[in-house]
């Protein structure tokens, strides 16, 4: 499974979005209906699951899948 679907089927967990439908400029709060705990939780699922340790300053800019995938592409250094 690539890093792509794995991360949709995490945010999947916290929404009402099926993976398969998620598009990579949709934004978390206002597509995807994620609360702050919601946010949060995630947060930590993604930097346990792929291993990385997310820097709350950059996440401030981050509002979309593609924008949070990126990142994360960034932080393995892939």
């Amino acid at each position: 499974m690539d890093k792509l679907t794995r991360f949709k089927e995490i945010i999947a967990q916290y929404c009402q979005v099926a993976a398969e439908d998620m598009r990579e400029d949709m934004r978390f709060r206002e597509d995807l209906g994620f609360s702050s705990l919601d946010f949060m939780s995630f947060l930590g699922e993604i930097e346990d699951d792929f291993d990385v340790e997310l820097d709350e300053e950059r996440l401030i800019d981050i509002n979309t899948i593609g924008e949070a995938m990126n990142m994360i592409n960034g932080l393995q250094g892939a």
